[in-house]
């Protein structure tokens, strides 16, 4: 016999104290004996089939029957937590308190459960959303459009390679090395260097003294390093720089034109081009309004939700956010660990840092699974399917892949994605 009773704990954490009956657990006795006899050796039986009481005889009682006991908490402790419906998330903490030959079992585990959110009605704040929504307009002004255009001139500019001194807005492409005390400092030295003047990349004062110059000139000057600078080893001390201009080019957008347009190959005429930017910006401001107006749902289930979140959830969230923004900075080439050294933190000072944001993510997660299940939102099971073997197709060329990827956490995965964004969609028809 089982018997159990559950002590709710803050943060979503209960204790649950487990009697089992010398009945009940004396049978892991045989079950202990036979994974000790795989261990070690017993003369004339074979790993696993030597005969519980030359176990006992080996390895002693009192390690047989903690072996036993650890066999019989896990066995009965699954049986409990589906007797009581009990919902357990991350590693339990277990505890014997009573281990004796012919009694009954007891201990206590401590573990965190699946917290219960309590969502207050949200229909009004989704209704007011929406109807602030629709006094923004996704329209796209006739100065946004000629904006845009010139930003595209402008990704096309020409260098044109000029006979004068150099003017703010040119690009130079020249030679310099910085010196301390008469020898260059290390990576200090740069060959053929384009720099667009007017940018201020380099350090004040760079610049000023390159203005004027023309392509053959060299110069000599002597700067200071800015006391915050990031090489530490030169902030706030002076330097030499040696500079020779090879080349003073002119930055030169093309003009808007009929021929500007046909020169990108997919227009006939600017008025072509025109359209289709325009298009694109309102399609770009409608999808922009769009996730605004999400967030503002989200924002607003977060605020109406109410619920004790166990530390292993915010724990793993975190892990979730540090794990996307390291494939971030892969994108930009840099790792982790080069961001940690360059913000000066600690992986613990980060996560603590980020914890609200993790917070909110678990809350808003939760809060729609719950409008999910209380709206009986459903997608049919052929709909997750089509939907997995589009995310499939996109591997199709990796080796084996279907035995590489759990495709039950996946099915699972892209059912609570298309459950969510059918939420959302609900919130969106609310009027």
């Amino acid at each position: 016999m089982i018997t159990s009773e559950i002590k709710k704990l803050p943060n979503s954490q209960v204790e649950i104290s487990v009697s089992a009956s010398w009945d009940e657990w004396e049978k892991y006795l045989e079950i202990a004996a036979k994974e000790y006899s795989k261990e070690i050796k017993i003369e004339g039986f074979r790993p696993g089939k030597a005969p519980k009481d030359m176990v006992e005889k080996k390895v002693g009682k009192g390690a047989l029957l903690e072996a036993a006991a650890q066999q019989a908490l896990r066995a009965t402790y699954a049986k409990v937590l589906t007797e009581k419906k009990i919902e357990a998330i991350g590693a339990p903490k277990a505890e014997l308190t009573k281990l004796a030959e012919g009694n009954a079992l007891e201990y206590k585990i401590v573990t965190d459960v699946l917290p219960v959110l309590t969502l207050k009605p949200w229909r009004k704040a989704m209704e007011k959303i929406n109807k602030e929504q629709l006094k923004k307009d996704a329209t796209v002004t006739e100065k946004e459009i000629e904006k845009e255009l010139e930003d595209i001139a402008k990704s096309r500019v020409q260098h044109i390679t000029v006979e004068r001194e150099a003017r703010d807005g040119d690009n130079v492409v020249l030679d310099f090395t910085v010196k301390q005390g008469g020898v260059p400092i290390e990576n200090g030295t740069s060959k053929s260097h384009a720099l667009i003047l007017g940018r201020g990349v380099f350090i004040p004062g760079f610049e000023e003294n390159v203005l004027g110059m023309k392509a053959g000139e060299e110069k000599e000057f002597e700067l200071t390093f800015p006391v915050e600078y990031h090489a530490k080893n030169l902030a706030g001390k002076p330097a030499q720089f040696e500079v020779k201009v090879n080349e003073v080019q002119e930055r030169k957008s093309p003009e808007v034109s009929d021929e500007f347009a046909r020169s990108l190959g997919k227009f006939k005429d600017l008025a072509e081009m025109r359209k289709n930017v325009a298009e694109g910006m309102a399609e770009e401001k409608k999808n922009e309004l769009k996730e605004k107006k999400r967030t503002q749902y989200i924002e607003s289930l977060i605020e109406l939700a109410e619920v004790e979140l166990p530390e292993i959830l915010i724990h793993e969230e975190l892990h979730k956010m540090i794990g996307e923004f390291e494939m971030q900075l892969q994108g930009m080439g840099m790792t982790f660990d080069q961001y940690l050294a360059q913000i000066k933190k600690s992986v613990a000072e980060l996560e603590k840092e980020w914890e609200p944001q993790a917070i909110k993510r678990v809350k808003a997660a939760l809060a729609l699974e719950e409008v999910v299940k209380s709206e009986e939102i459903n997608v049919p099971a052929e709909e997750v399917e089509a939907e997995m073997n589009k995310t499939l197709a996109q591997y199709k060329k990796v080796k084996d892949i279907e035995k590489n990827v759990d495709l039950s956490k996946l099915y699972t995965y892209v059912k609570g994605t298309m459950q969510n964004e059918k939420a959302l969609e609900l919130f969106e028809s609310i009027k």
